[in-house]
């Protein structure tokens, strides 16, 4: 009868976590979407081109800005409530968008980023829930797995712009948005009755966020989760910029996002069993040197392959980094600090990857596509020698987690 019980819910739970995987893969649809034309867009809106980049700016800064309250809410009423919230914000920002693309204002364009990041920063919970839901052994796994889920969205949202983009027209996007709204509808109807672990209880004494943030496994995740998105956002956002003042289409520079897209996330089917073998910081060094790779891909052309090949190896190396931080971070907290540990992270990841997306405008604009690609290296330097130095001191994962 045991053996019996102990099937169910670990059939249980892979149910849940595969629900998580396409919930995910709805949510990111909409931002794989907006990074194939969003600094497009902000190009024909803005009166500067150095502010072409500034929707995506402000969408991740929305990104940060959720991750505090995203948790506060999560903590309180439970993941399920939370991802609704999230799936609706979502909805408004697609919405806003398309409002701001029929009126041709850069202001309202702007509003919808702010809408929707916020809906896209508590869809990042969704690797915290299935590490929550998944057994020790198999919470590697269940990770990379749902942060695997947007290889359909990789796959689906560039399509969807490059067939919905003119038709509209003279309204060039507007169709595309209004369909974006739908994917959130469809993610409400996977969260319906699905069940999430219980809200562990508040213990009595709270541990100080600071304490948790001074821990060697909690420095490491952060650094590697930030050189990360960071480091692949600085280059992907101005991708489709390089791509159109190089005389690409919008189709040839949704396709080369399209690649990148799925090569950040098709990995994370494997990438779960490479950290079971290998450890997590042997696949954060490989992410880091594959990333190194994009950028020297990029510096030898800007063929239409230049791009395509440097994006897919940039997103590679951007998944062996972040669900290589994603688990490391997962080991730096007792379940009753995840909150404040969970929080902490993501408000320094995409503070971060906020700060890449504006200078990602404001170099190319200023100093071009070479020198925005070389300063990737200062930070996977950073990162490197972090992790380097706490091998030296015989720091492990494991053992720094209390």
């Amino acid at each position: 009868m045991t053996d019996i019980n102990d099937r169910a819910q670990e059939r249980a739970m892979k149910a849940t976590i595969w629900r998580l995987f396409f919930c995910q893969a709805l949510m990111n649809a909409t931002m794989v979407g907006q990074a194939a034309m969003g600094a497009i867009i902000g190009h024909s809106l803005s009166a500067d081109p150095a502010l072409a980049t500034l929707p995506m700016a402000v969408q991740m800064t929305a990104v940060m800005a959720a991750s505090i309250p995203a948790s506060i809410i999560f903590g309180r009423y439970g993941r399920r409530t939370g991802f609704l919230l999230g799936a609706m914000v979502s909805i408004c920002g697609s919405l806003t968008f398309a409002l701001g693309v029929w009126m041709q204002d850069f202001f309202v364009y702007c509003l919808g980023s702010a809408f929707a990041g916020a809906g896209f920063g508590i869809a990042q919970h969704y690797r915290f829930a299935a590490a929550e839901a998944a057994t020790p052994a198999y919470r590697p796994r269940a990770i990379a797995l749902v942060m695997a889920g947007p290889v359909l969205a990789a796959a689906f949202g560039p399509e969807l712009v490059k067939h919905t983009y003119q038709a509209f027209a003279p309204y060039l996007f507007l169709a595309t948005y209004l369909a974006l709204a739908l994917l959130p509808l469809i993610c409400i109807t996977l969260l319906t009755g699905l069940i999430f672990p219980p809200t562990p209880p508040r213990a009595a004494v709270t541990t100080p966020v600071g304490e948790i943030m001074r821990r060697p496994a909690f420095v490491t995740a952060v650094v590697a989760g930030l050189v990360a998105y960071g480091t692949m956002n600085l280059a992907m956002t101005a991708t489709p910029l390089e791509m159109m003042f190089c005389g690409f289409s919008v189709s040839a520079s949704a396709t080369v996002i399209q690649a990148h897209a799925i090569a950040m996330y098709a990995p994370g089917f494997v990438t779960g069993h490479l950290i079971a073998r290998f450890g997590v910081r042997p696949i954060i060094v490989a992410g880091a040197g594959l990333t190194a790779a994009s950028v020297v891909v990029a510096l030898l052309g800007e063929s239409f392959w230049h791009f395509a090949v440097g994006l897919a190896i940039l997103g590679v190396g951007w998944n062996f980094m972040f669900v290589g931080a994603t688990s490391l971070l997962a080991t730096a907290y007792a379940p009753h600090e995840r909150v404040r540990a969970q929080a902490a992270n993501d408000f320094i990841v995409f503070g971060t990857v906020a700060c890449t997306a504006f200078l990602s405008g404001y170099v190319h604009a200023r100093f071009g596509w070479s020198l925005l690609n070389l300063t990737l290296i200062p930070p996977l330097v950073a990162a490197l020698a972090l992790l380097a130095w706490q091998k030296s001191r015989g720091v492990t994962a494991a053992a720094v987690a209390r």
